[in-house]
């Protein structure tokens, strides 16, 4: 295809004045659009080599050409040349047919200019020269009629010599030079001789300015070629990179050319498209005119077409593709077809589709964004119709789930969010959109006016989808769900305040116990406000010390001793009196000021228990974000000291969840601890993680049995007791400790006495005390009684004898009813033993030991005793008397 009008005009864009070359830079191709390089790629066709050598591969030619000449003149002149012509005349032919060899040598460029224009004069001059000589001792021999043949002769050997060194004007300078300065110097005159001297300095001086611009044409051509080689190993890489190609046709829209990575995407060598329609290439809708009217149009038109969009004709990936093109005509201005370039577009518009994706999606659950919910929202509340402004909006946050992120990592808090998404998708289904505003927070909308009741159903579903336990990375958690509802319009009319109420009305949730549903409503502006007050002050009551410690004795059941406390926080306000922990803990952990609170509890504890007997211990609690801390070690050894107490005397109480996060900063953190010397106690043992898998290596000192398994156990069909039991049974094996919290009636005592709980701690002995008061307790001796606190009558108990074996006994009967007693005090007895007791009234009965643990057994009476006998009657438990399947659970523990 010939160079049209446009072509033409790239390669004169392609040089500067002058003819210099314009050198392409990388970065001005990066720079060109993709016609702008197609043109540059055609801009630079090759030049005509320019020859610079001095002696032509083929000036062996002139040996025949001379031999021949002679030849010619013998014939002309019908008579032999004399002896010195024919020897000239063979040592002009003998050096130009050796010349090859010589001509190689001056080719290599390893010689000088000087040794250049040496072997020139030998290969070139030198065999004229002798030739002219030859013709001027036969010019000299022959009549003036055949002087003008030899002459002749003479001209076309320096005619065909100059055919041969055409471009090469040093060498044609010398070999006419040496020619004619043959026949000249027979001539003898002063004239011939003038000639000649003016004729060599004129071709020297000739050869000198040729050899100048023979070296900057040379220079100004190697500069040409590079940019010429650099441009298209630029343009080659651009295609071969697959960032764009290059096309044309001809006049009948055929291509005529197209990059070879064009058809490795078509699927078809691109060797085979050439020939086809142009339009080939690219998938449009033969139904549809409209989709292939731009292209086509231009095409139609002739007329330059830029950055239109077509869909490369894949079977496989869906490819986008950028056309530029313009027309090509020859210098006749005659149409010659298309020529022009693509780029591919799928990278460019699957990124701005991200670009978008991310502006309205969560990039970790794929929910919608907080933006996106925030224009549904506004959509809907704007509609034209007012019936179709209404809506209800349901705010969502995760209880619990700061606790993971913090124990098991971020990256388990962010598989959990993913599941968390999936569950809430799933509950709320297509009848509205769902969305994350961030961290743990999710929004549901739900378009239309939906009744409350079932607003309240769908939301007591969607936490009872959440508070399923979850598996991640193979460790079972569970959390749970608050939600707040506000709906449109009795809620508000605009998204803020729509927004605004619902995070009202979840607050409500999460004040109100958590796991639970709240609509909006108008006093709730009095309790956020009344929120954000109290969280004011309780930050005021940390920077000022307005929190205090109270301290619940902790006693000892076989001596009924006190042998320490447990450490509890109260915060007595100065305007709303005493609030429950229940109350500001939740607070604190939302403000973020937990840690701090922690660490005061933990010096203060250590520093009111060194005004306080060496034998006396403190427990202190410490979260699972507290244990996580890698300063706790520091922090612990450091109240220690500053307090001056033996580390054995404090004990740190830390409940199941901490065995949630990283296993190997667990140990390592349990290893740190142990090496302190504190004593560590398992808090709430059973109410958390489920394993028991961690107590295997967990160095525990003592086991805290829950109070929600206390509580009840001495009422009719529980099964708590036989979990303490188990409890006690799992804790003596391990070599630890017991101590049953909240124990608050004398049955309760009863209980985890009879279990062989070690130390209790409740109600039942004594209330929480603040540090005066439990100084001067302390002071006043360590025993105790049980029901000292207040909290329920003393139990009456009874002193007996108890006849065994011709030996008497003296007993304690803790519990006793018409069918039979808790006896205490007689150890080593068996199931089945009969024995006779002797009650305090005096009346002696017959007893059968229904089961035994350590020194405390339950005995079953012959006859049933009489309402007087039996005295005041403390609650038995469920199997105390009479019950086998619990006598043989409680015997084997």
């Amino acid at each position: 295809m010939g160079i049209g009008r446009e072509s033409r005009q790239g390669n004169a864009a392609g040089a500067s004045e002058g003819g210099t070359p314009v050198a392409l830079s990388l970065n001005t191709v990066h720079s060109f659009s993709a016609p702008q390089m197609f043109a540059a790629k055609h801009a630079f066709a090759p030049n005509p080599f320019i020859r610079y050598h001095l002696v032509p591969r083929n000036w062996w030619i002139i040996s025949p050409i001379l031999a021949a000449l002679l030849v010619l003149a013998i014939v002309a002149i019908q008579a032999l040349p004399p002896i010195q012509t024919i020897e000239l005349v063979l040592v002009a032919v003998a050096i130009p047919a050796a010349s090859s060899k010589f001509a190689a040598l001056e080719r290599s460029g390893q010689r000088g200019g000087v040794g250049r224009f040496a072997i020139m004069l030998a290969l070139v001059a030198m065999p004229l020269l002798s030739f002219g000589c030859g013709l001027s001792v036969w010019v000299a021999k022959v009549p003036l009629a055949d002087w003008s043949k030899l002459m002749g002769v003479a001209v076309m050997a320096g005619i065909a010599a100059s055919i041969l060194l055409t471009g090469r004007l040093p060498s044609l300078l010398a070999c006419q030079v040496g020619l004619w300065s043959g026949i000249a110097l027979s001539d003898g005159s002063e004239a011939s001789a003038g000639l000649l001297l003016f004729g060599f300095a004129s071709s020297v001086a000739l050869a000198c300015h040729y050899s100048r611009q023979q070296k900057a044409a040379t220079a100004h051509h190697r500069e040409r070629e590079h940019a010429r080689f650099r441009a298209e190993e630029f343009l080659a890489e651009y295609e071969n990179s697959g960032q764009g190609w290059f096309w044309e046709t001809d006049a009948r829209g055929n291509i005529a050319y197209v990059s070879p990575t064009i058809g490795e995407v078509v699927g078809c060598p691109a060797s085979e498209l050439v020939g086809r329609p142009f339009t080939t290439l690219f998938m449009v809708d033969d139904s549809d005119p409209v989709s292939q009217c731009p292209l086509s149009f231009h095409l139609a038109a002739r007329s330059s077409f830029q950055e239109i969009a077509m869909r490369a004709s894949t079977k496989g990936e869906e490819k986008l593709w950028s056309l530029n093109g313009r027309p090509v005509y020859d210098e006749r201005d005659r149409f010659l077809g298309f020529r022009g370039a693509g780029t591919d577009l799928t990278e460019r518009r699957r990124s701005l589709h991200d670009t978008s994706r991310l502006a309205h999606y969560d990039s970790l659950t794929g929910l919608a964004n907080r933006f996106q919910m925030s224009q549904t929202l506004e959509k809907i509340l704007t509609a034209r119709h007012p019936d179709d402004r209404a809506c209800a909006v349901l705010l969502l946050d995760l209880d619990r789930f700061k606790q993971v992120n913090d124990t098991l990592g971020h990256p388990a808090g962010d598989a959990l969010l993913k599941v968390v998404a999936q569950r809430l998708t799933a509950a709320i289904g297509t009848g509205g959109r769902v969305g994350r505003l961030g961290g743990d927070e999710f929004q549901v909308i739900l378009p239309g006016r939906t009744p409350r009741r079932d607003l309240a159903a769908l939301a007591q579903q969607v936490i009872a989808s959440l508070s399923q336990s979850y598996v991640i990375d193979g460790v079972r958690t569970v959390i749970g769900a608050s939600v707040g509802i506000a709906l449109s319009p009795d809620d508000g009319v605009t998204s803020d305040a729509i927004v605004r109420n619902a995070d009202l009305a979840l607050y409500a949730a999460k004040d109100a116990g958590r796991g639970r549903h709240h609509f909006y409503a108008a006093d709730l502006h009095c309790d956020a406000e009344e929120r954000r007050q109290l969280e004011r002050d309780l930050r005021e009551a940390v920077a000022t010390g307005g929190l205090e410690l109270y301290y619940q004795p902790v006693v000892e059941i076989a001596t009924e001793q006190i042998t320490g406390f447990e450490a509890l926080l109260r915060w007595n306000h100065p305007a709303l009196g005493a609030i429950s922990p229940a109350r500001f803990i939740p607070l604190a952990e939302d403000a973020g000021i937990i840690a701090q609170i922690g660490e005061w509890a933990l010096r203060t504890a250590c520093h009111d228990l060194a005004r306080w007997p060496e034998w006396v211990k403190v427990a202190v609690n410490v979260s699972s974000l507290q244990f996580a801390n890698p300063a706790l070690p520091g922090i612990v050894t450091n109240a220690l000291a500053s307090a001056g107490i033996e580390p054995a005397r404090l004990e740190l109480e830390i409940t199941e969840s901490v065995f949630l996060s990283d296993e190997e900063g667990v140990d390592a953190m349990f290893a740190a601890l142990k090496r302190i010397g504190v004593r560590l106690v398992l808090d709430d043992f059973g109410t958390g993680y489920s394993s028991l898998a961690y107590l295997r290596k967990a160095p525990f000192n003592l086991i805290k049995i829950d109070q929600d398994f206390v509580r009840g156990a001495t009422e009719a069909g529980s099964r708590n007791g036989a979990i303490i039991a188990s409890i006690v049974s799992l804790a003596e094996a391990l070599g630890m400790a017991t101590t049953a919290e909240g124990v608050e009636t004398p049955g309760e005592l009863d209980l985890v006495r009879m279990l062989g709980c070690s130390h209790v701690q409740g109600y039942v002995y004594e209330k929480p005390l603040c540090r005066a008061e439990a100084t001067e307790r302390l002071s006043a001796g360590f025993a105790t009684i049980a029901g000292g606190g207040g909290a329920a009558p003393q139990p009456h108990l009874r002193r007996a004898r108890l006849a065994r074996e011709n030996h008497q006994h003296e007993v304690t009967i803790r519990n006793i009813s018409a069918g039979g007693a808790l006896i205490e005090g007689m150890p080593n007895v068996f199931e089945g033993e009969v024995f006779g007791i002797s009650l305090a009234t005096g009346h002696e009965v017959a007893a059968t030991v229904r089961w035994s643990h350590h020194n405390v057994a339950g005995v079953q009476f012959a006859a049933p005793l009489a309402a007087d006998e039996q005295g005041p009657i403390l609650p038995l438990p469920s199997f105390g008397i009479g019950d086998e399947a619990e006598y043989s659970l409680l015997k084997t523990g």
